[in-house]
């Protein structure tokens, strides 16, 4: 058998690739490395213009010639690190040397043993993951995010009015309008949002186990904490103040946790959307060119949501797993976290792309009135619940003398299919007040939906 040239083991780097290339840019091995280089850029700037150690302050030319190591890193910084660490095997020391490196050429050898400066790895990595993933987060995940819950409410607005048959349990019940249900989602989304846009991202800047040992040894008088703290915020991070080797991804969990919680109550949504459309409440409108069976010319697949569905679950697993493992390390620092958190990008991915076609699925699909009106129609034992209502508040205000009305409607409803006529025939037989029998004689399956639309309302609160 020909082998096959290299191929991506991921569908995240094959099929998928165009969905989630945008998340690449920082969660990536490269994008990783990039945000190494910046913090290790950052902390030469801090020293040097804290003339610690007797270094001198850098020149305008010279920051912005170290700043550009980071900003421009590119393709030949990315083949540099992967023959530096084939021989370090050790990829923030390899980060070290390529820094080491491009200041031999910038000609700032002078400052050259202030690289990587009383710093552990984790000090290195665990900053550069806060960046990388809040880059990732704020700049990719959330726009998505916010836009799918930008078409729920424009759905959620436009189908307001639409009156559609509820299911619990699945069978029949009190009806709503389609745009409410759309509603309930989309303030569920946004709370979680809420939650996502607040989301901290901790940083620890404090050697090999977290207590500044080799710092005070170095500079005894130097303030070691403010000197941290003011490196950490300046990199538009939180401070951790107290950690182990390790910062304890305590911020990563929090974070993980509500991406999942998201993914869920989206998943919730695909599998409505899915149910719906084989309800026929929704038409999908043809894609031209596409093809729903390789078998039967007529079929239209809800693929968007299944798709979503599926890397829906996926995301919450890797995210989910992420949350549990990088909460423990054994005493000190183990190593486990490393493996773990390079597998924050295929988490985010799945989600990113669920997102996408859950946004594209939506833009394909198209509410049938007729559909759920004739559902509506064909279930008006629904209103029993309303008619026993009204019967129990009637006989509290002295307007009735009907005992047990919610055992009277369920011997005329339960189980059984009525129709118009039925209803309104029992209804003229209560022994009931004039104004509330007018009501329950008006009222139809698609009129049943309380304050539905009002609700719907709310969102704009």
């Amino acid at each position: 058998m020909t082998s096959l040239p290299p191929q991506p083991l991921s569908p995240l780097d094959g099929r998928y690739r165009t969905a989630v290339t945008e998340l690449g840019e920082h969660l990536s091995e490269a994008g990783l490395n990039r945000a190494r280089v910046h913090v290790e850029v950052e902390w030469l700037i801090y020293l040097t213009s804290h003339e610690m150690f007797g270094a001198s302050p850098l020149t305008d030319a010279e920051t912005a010639a170290l700043r550009e190591l980071a900003s421009g890193f590119g393709q030949p910084e990315i083949d540099r690190l992967a023959t530096l660490e084939a021989t370090t095997r050790h990829d923030v020391k390899a980060v070290e040397y390529l820094v080491r490196e491009k200041l031999a050429k910038l000609g700032l050898d002078r400052i050259a043993e202030l690289t990587h400066f009383a710093c552990t790895s984790e000090d290195i990595n665990n900053l550069s993951y806060a960046l990388t993933v809040s880059d990732a987060v704020r700049n990719v995940w959330l726009p998505k995010y916010r836009s799918v819950i930008g078409a729920l409410r424009s759905l959620a607005d436009e189908y307001a009015d639409a009156s559609m048959l509820s299911h619990t349990h699945g069978q029949p019940a009190t009806p709503s309008t389609m745009g409410r249900e759309i509603a309930v989602t989309v303030y569920r989304l946004e709370r979680i949002l809420r939650h996502v846009e607040g989301s901290e991202y901790l940083g620890k800047f404090s050697g090999a186990t977290g207590n500044f040992a080799a710092h005070t040894v170095a500079a005894p008088d130097a303030d070691w904490l403010r000197i941290s703290r003011e490196f950490v915020e300046s990199l538009g991070l939180t401070w951790n103040p107290l950690t182990t080797q390790i910062e304890s991804h305590d911020w990563q969990a929090e974070l993980y946790g509500r991406i999942a919680h998201a993914n869920r109550v989206l998943h919730n949504l695909a599998t409505d959307m899915w149910t719906y459309i084989s309800m026929g409440y929704f038409r999908q409108i043809p894609q031209a060119g596409a093809t729903g069976s390789s078998t039967m010319p007529h079929k239209v697949n809800p693929i968007r949501f299944e798709n979503a569905e599926a890397n829906l679950e996926i995301s919450s697993a890797l995210l989910d797993s992420l949350a549990a493992t990088l909460v423990t390390s054994r005493m000190q620092r183990d190593l486990t976290d490393s493996t773990t958190q390079r597998n924050i990008g295929v988490a985010f991915g799945h989600s990113l792309l669920a997102l996408d076609n859950i946004e594209r699925g939506l833009r394909e699909v198209d509410l049938d009135r007729s559909a759920l009106l004739a559902d509506l129609d064909a279930n008006w034992e629904v209103l029993g619940e309303a008619i026993q209502t009204v019967i129990r508040a009637e006989v509290t205000a002295g307007r009735s003398q009907i005992s047990d009305p919610y055992a009277m409607l369920k011997e005329l409803t339960r189980g059984k299919r009525i129709g118009h006529a039925d209803l309104t025939a029992f209804v003229d037989g209560l022994d009931i007040g004039d104004a509330a029998k007018q009501r329950l004689l008006q009222l139809t399956p698609d009129r049943y939906v309380g304050l539905s639309m009002q609700q719907v309302a709310l969102l704009a609160d």
